[in-house]
């Protein structure tokens, strides 16, 4: 399922528009609008293209104290997302001695230029957190799509045409699981940076998956 929390999201990055409703004894006297009983009304932009709302002081205050500090998903997503990134590497690092199709090529080449900075970002992100690269025990065991080891070896076998279709049939299935990956933390996680993180995987991995799909 894939969806924004967009109460979180529109108060970090587009913050709020506050306008206070003065009384019937205050200078804007042609208004009509009433002040709310508990504070000065406050005006929340919402997603593109969606209507604004207005919110009770109460409510604005809450927005702006929430807290974002990443949950334990966050952390394991972040971990495991290097992993499984570093591994799309290991297959692309194989193209230029081994594939054909000059496509091929530049879809390996496309790959590494996005996830060799995400690699580096999401590190910086668990530095920034006081969290080790590493967790008590090995996760990539229950990450989707990662190539086994017998594939690996099939693929550093190949040539040619044989070595095109299965890099991109193996990186096909690579991107799919990344995707549900950074859809899963999308729902379970709890700080903006990583469904940030999660929304760029997503977006990009599937324009990829279109592209090599095509090239199959």
């Amino acid at each position: 399922m894939l969806f924004r929390r967009a109460s979180r999201v529109s108060a970090v990055t587009t913050g709020l528009i506050v306008l206070a409703v003065l009384g019937a004894g205050g200078c804007d006297s042609g208004s009509d609008r009433k002040p709310a009983a508990d504070g000065p009304a406050v005006i929340a932009p919402g997603e593109p293209g969606g209507a604004n709302r207005t919110l009770s002081a109460e409510e604005a205050a809450d927005r702006h104290s929430e807290n974002d500090s990443p949950n334990s998903a966050d952390v394991s997503y972040v971990r495991m997302m290097i992993e499984h990134h570093a591994q799309a590497l290991v297959m692309t690092e194989l193209v230029p001695k081994r594939a054909e199709s000059k496509d091929v090529q530049r879809i390996a080449e496309r790959i590494a230029a996005g996830q060799k900075p995400e690699i580096e970002a999401m590190k910086g992100w668990l530095k920034s957190y006081g969290k080790p690269l590493k967790a008590g025990r090995h996760e990539h065991t229950t990450m989707p799509g990662m190539a086994t080891e017998p594939q690996l070896a099939k693929l550093r076998a190949a040539d040619g045409e044989a070595f095109d279709h299965l890099f991109l049939t193996l990186m096909t299935t690579h991107h799919q699981g990344a995707i549900t990956m950074a859809t899963e933390v999308k729902g379970e996680g709890n700080n903006i940076r990583v469904e940030e993180m999660a929304d760029e995987v997503i977006a990009q991995q599937t324009s990829e998956i279109n592209r090599m799909r095509r090239m199959l």
